[in-house]
């Protein structure tokens, strides 16, 4: 006799309920961080777009940022939090290899016993988790999820280092994701490129500190490279996220791309041809780039300044260190 196994259905549409926000406590203008790189504040501003970032406290982790920005968005979805299925954090601080920091934030926003797993896609990190809530809540394994993308990446900076030390921030963002009588998230354009893995990424390894051949591993990157990969590169891949969602730039109400760089961003702008009515998110300039939670944190703030926004449809698109990168299109909350 053939047994068949029972499969899971889901519901034909998902959409995102609801953003919360968490920043690091502290403001940091360029001239605290200057001098060990013997730069500017004109210098950093000009090349980043950066006139101060946002840095937590030293007793302030990852998971604390990640838990506060969780609380905010299942608050404000209005989905009880013993009802989220699944806690999808991204992150390349969690401050221990384990426990997931996703698993200590399930039990505290009220989610335990839900399905936690964190992921490491750097600054894709939060799209890509969009993207696989979407698909576990559409296959039927799970009905609300909670995806967020926290960082507290003064931890792992070399305040000497000219390459990035001076663009990165503390914060985490977070979205509750659930069923939609209508499409509320498009397909999502995703990939990699592991050839160019040296371009941005961590400088040691845990092993070669532990045994005292390297310092503090740090991050750092190739400037030059990864600008050019993510204002060519990526623009392509922002166009196919459009297309996919069978839109055009001009129905756009709003752009989130990754805060990496001011100049990127008004690079995506121009060659994208966005109209002026698309609001662009902008919240590097006074949070830093915050890698995975540099999206929905700027969405968060976009939505504080323009409720008008609301209903709307946002191309978001993450990319960074792996090389990797994910865009889609979602309707906002």
């Amino acid at each position: 006799m053939t047994v068949s196994l029972v499969q899971p259905t889901g519901v034909a549409h998902t959409r995102i309920y609801a953003y919360g926000a968490a920043r690091g406590e502290n403001f940091v203008p360029n001239d605290d961080l200057v001098g060990p790189i013997d730069s500017s504040d004109e210098w950093i501003r000009q090349r980043t777009g950066i006139v101060t970032r946002v840095r937590a406290d030293t007793s302030t982790t990852a998971v604390d940022l990640a838990t506060d920005a969780a609380r905010e968005a299942v608050e404000k979805s209005g989905v009880p939090a013993d009802q989220i299925d699944a806690v999808i954090i991204a992150t390349i601080s969690n401050p221990k290899q384990t426990p997931s920091v996703s698993a200590i934030v399930a039990d505290r926003i009220g989610a335990n016993p839900a399905a936690a797993y964190d992921l490491n896609a750097a600054c894709a990190g939060f799209a890509y988790g969009v993207a696989q809530a979407d698909a576990l809540i559409r296959g039927g394994i799970v009905r609300y999820a909670v995806v967020v993308g926290a960082e507290k990446l003064s931890d792992i900076v070399d305040p000497t280092d000219r390459s990035i030390s001076f663009l990165l921030g503390d914060g985490a963002g977070a979205a509750v994701v659930g069923p939609s009588d209508t499409p509320g998230i498009g397909p999502t354009v995703w990939g990699s490129d592991g050839s160019r893995a040296d371009a941005v990424g961590m400088n040691h390894t845990l092993v070669e500190f532990r045994d005292g051949e390297a310092e503090w591993p740090t991050l750092r990157q190739e400037g030059p490279t990864v600008f050019r990969w993510a204002v060519w590169e990526m623009v392509k891949v922002a166009r196919q996220a459009l297309e996919a969602a069978g839109i055009e730039a001009s129905d756009l109400a709003a752009f989130v791309p990754h805060q990496a760089n001011m100049r990127i961003i008004d690079e995506f702008a121009k060659q994208l041809k966005l109209p002026d009515t698309v609001v662009i998110g902008r919240d590097i300039e006074t949070t830093g780039n915050t890698s995975a939670a540099s999206i929905p944190l700027a969405t968060h703030r976009l939505l504080e300044e323009h409720p008008e926004l609301s209903g709307g449809l946002a191309l978001q698109i993450g990319f960074g260190a792996g090389l990797v990168f994910a865009a889609q299109v979602v309707v906002l909350p």
